[in-house]
């Protein structure tokens, strides 16, 4: 549906050895991170999208990551629903409603609104092997390419304002539908790691600057319009000898006004957790889920439907298998999907994600040479 589909930082989290055994370690090394931020098929906030990406985070969040270059592709695909209220949100949007309707409490829309999209993202990053501040820090950039399809039908009904008759009855059908394809934003993301045993810790920031295809006219949409900023902490338990794992992250959401529409989200809450367990030295297997909620109201002058604000659950099985590609380089391929309900002011449905990740191998340190004797 319109806006964006984002991603923004979908990364590999490379776990280091720290002193144990080369067997458990390899197991343990990769894990998935998937910063994201497709805004696009109708999220929250204004028209129900929002900058969070459903999936923003996985396994292995706060894990460290082997030192270098690695590189993140991504295909994403998610098919989403919304009924009325996000409806009417999107008409009063790309302009549909008349000016002189009553607004929210006396506007309705009797349809709904289905949206699909499915994006290409490319995100490098780099590790960097000296501590910054006590830990480990990380930085890169994410790009995304793709197409989104809107379609919306329904029956918009509310009360004309026709001076000087005063108020009068209106009713009209709507159906309409698009699809563009287009660049989305670019997501500049950093974060740090540090480590203590089994527990692991991480702080982030990332955010949005408003490059890609985006057009307030329209429904469908790959950028969202508007800059926004991104930050929060995380916290991974990772126990080699065992093979378990889980990974929680929390992070808020400053939104920036819109310029085209007058619009400004609210402050977002979204919580992402994962587990994982692995079976064998490359296999893993585990759920994921996320919660997403706005704590603050939707405002600004083109603002007509009042605070707005949003909510969604979604949970959903993971699999991850680790593939050596070199004896300096290895690859990670990671599906996962999840299924959403629980959903206030923003559509739900379904979304899957398909990750693979060139990075840096592990090291085994070679034996040291041993001395020659002689008499």
């Amino acid at each position: 549906m319109s806006r964006l589909f984002r991603i923004a930082d979908s990364e590999i989290n490379i776990a280091r050895s720290g002193g144990r055994s080369h067997e458990t370690s390899s197991a343990l090394i990769v894990g998935t991170v998937a910063l994201a931020c497709l805004a696009g098929a109708a999220r929250a906030d204004e028209g129900g999208v929002s900058f969070w990406l459903p999936g923003f985070f996985g396994s292995l969040a706060a894990a460290p990551q082997q030192p270098g270059w690695s590189l993140t592709n991504i295909y994403y695909h998610t098919s989403v629903l919304a009924g009325g209220d996000v409806a009417l949100a999107r008409e009063f949007e790309i302009k549909r409603v008349p000016g002189n309707l009553s607004a929210s409490a006396a506007a309705t829309f009797s349809g709904n609104l289905n949206a699909t999209g499915d994006l290409g993202i490319v995100m490098p990053t780099y590790t960097f092997a000296t501590p910054f501040l006590g830990g480990q820090a990380t930085v890169g950039v994410l790009g995304s390419y793709g197409v989104v399809s809107t379609s919306l039908a329904g029956t918009l009904a509310g009360t004309l304002t026709v001076p000087p008759f005063g108020s009068l009855p209106f009713s009209r059908f709507d159906s309409i539908s698009d699809s563009v394809w287009g660049f989305g934003d670019l997501m500049p993301i950093a974060s740090r790691r540090w480590n203590n045993g089994v527990h692991n810790y991480m702080t982030y920031i990332t955010g949005d600057v408003p490059v890609g295809a985006y057009d307030s006219n329209r429904l469908s949409n790959i950028g969202i319009g508007h800059g926004a900023i991104d930050a929060g902490g995380g916290y991974t338990y990772l126990n080699p000898q065992t093979g378990h794992e889980f990974s929680g992250v929390l992070g808020f959401i400053y939104n920036f006004t819109n310029q085209s529409t007058q619009y400004q989200n609210g402050v977002d809450m979204h919580f992402d957790w994962a587990a994982s367990q692995f079976l064998t030295k490359q296999f893993l297997i585990g759920a994921v889920g996320y919660v997403y909620k706005e704590i603050g109201c939707d405002s600004g002058s083109g603002d007509r439907v009042g605070c707005f604000q949003s909510q969604v659950v979604g949970v959903g099985p993971q699999l991850g298998f680790i593939i050596p590609l070199s004896t300096t380089t290895q690859g990670y391929l990671n599906l996962r999907s999840y299924w959403e309900f629980a959903n206030q002011n923003r559509p739900d449905g379904w979304n899957t994600w398909v990750t693979f990740v060139i990075s840096p191998a592990e090291q085994t340190p070679s034996a040291a040479p041993r001395r020659m004797i002689t008499k």
